[in-house]
């Protein structure tokens, strides 16, 4: 990144992030410490990645909405229920609470919400002819626009009974995302967020996709850092208070290799055929670790 965007400002100006306090009462301090890791070779984040108090309590707001959202599907997903049905739920709960499902057009994609089966590993388009039945495993993936705040999460749904293979899956990606959360410190890397997902899924047998990843959120549905959840620890960005991004491994039985539907162009699948499972989170960045916002 380019540093002189952490030109220091006169000790007694207002400060950049918009408090009103004085520079050297507010983020003197913080810009001198993240420009050390700077010097030292580390990535460290834009000053637009760092999200004010105002903002933070914006991003809270939508992730209400889309808590909710995906409480109100988990009370009513089952067995013959089509695809196309979860869509028009979280639609029209969506707007019902006030906001508006941020997937709707974005980039061209035609439904509200993903809902992804057994293979797919993310990005499934919901439809009438796809029914859930008895022993599928099912990722529905929320995400909400709220008074120009962006909140972001999925969980995952077994349909009835399923196979200890895809018990498994679904549990080993939930450990990810929660060895994932615990490593979510200031002044660490997101490199050890990573590690710790990669190697928890490498414990257990799994895998993880390394072609898709998390992002940044808040002000825009998708913003920077590109969160891996394969790199090594103490590397990728620096982690500081007030950045916000999301926690979304994508945890395979067989090979983390996948392709993308010709047909569609949006649904990725497992290159081998075998289950995917994906959990996802929403975290804020804090003064001792980290404020889970929306899950």
């Amino acid at each position: 990144m380019d540093i002189s965007m952490y030109k220091k400002l006169g000790r007694n100006d207002k400060c950049w992030c918009g408090s009103g306090r004085k520079y050297k009462a507010c983020h003197e301090a913080f810009d001198d410490k993240v420009l050390r890791y700077s010097m030292e070779g580390h990535i460290i984040p834009d000053r637009d990645m760092i999200k004010t108090k105002e903002q933070l309590d914006g991003i809270r707001e939508s992730s209400k909405i889309n808590i909710a959202v995906l409480d109100y599907v988990a009370g009513k997903i089952k067995e013959g229920m089509a695809t196309e049905e979860i869509d028009r739920m979280v639609y029209e709960e969506t707007m019902r609470l006030g906001g508006i499902p941020a997937p709707l057009h974005f980039d061209g994609y035609p439904k509200s919400v993903c809902t992804s089966i057994n293979d797919q590993v993310c990005h499934g388009i919901p439809s009438e002819d796809v029914i859930l039945k008895k022993g599928d495993i099912v990722n529905v993936d929320v995400s909400t626009a709220y008074k120009g705040y962006f909140s972001d999460s999925s969980r995952m749904f077994c349909i009835g009974e399923v196979s200890d293979e895809a018990a498994k899956i679904v549990r080993v990606a939930k450990e990810c995302m929660e060895k994932g959360i615990e490593q979510v410190k200031p002044w660490k890397f997101l490199g050890d967020m990573a590690d710790a997902v990669h190697s928890h899924a490498l414990a257990n047998g799994c895998s993880v996709v390394r072609d898709i990843g998390g992002h940044g959120i808040g002000l825009e549905f998708h913003e920077e850092p590109f969160v891996s959840y394969v790199t090594r620890k103490g590397t990728e960005m620096l982690m500081v208070p007030g950045m916000v991004f999301t926690i979304e491994p994508m945890v395979n039985l067989g090979t983390c290799e996948i392709f993308i539907d010709d047909g569609n162009g949006w649904t990725a699948y497992t290159d081998d055929g075998k289950l995917s499972a994906q959990w996802e989170v929403t975290v804020a960045v804090t003064e001792d670790g980290c404020e889970i916002l929306t899950y």
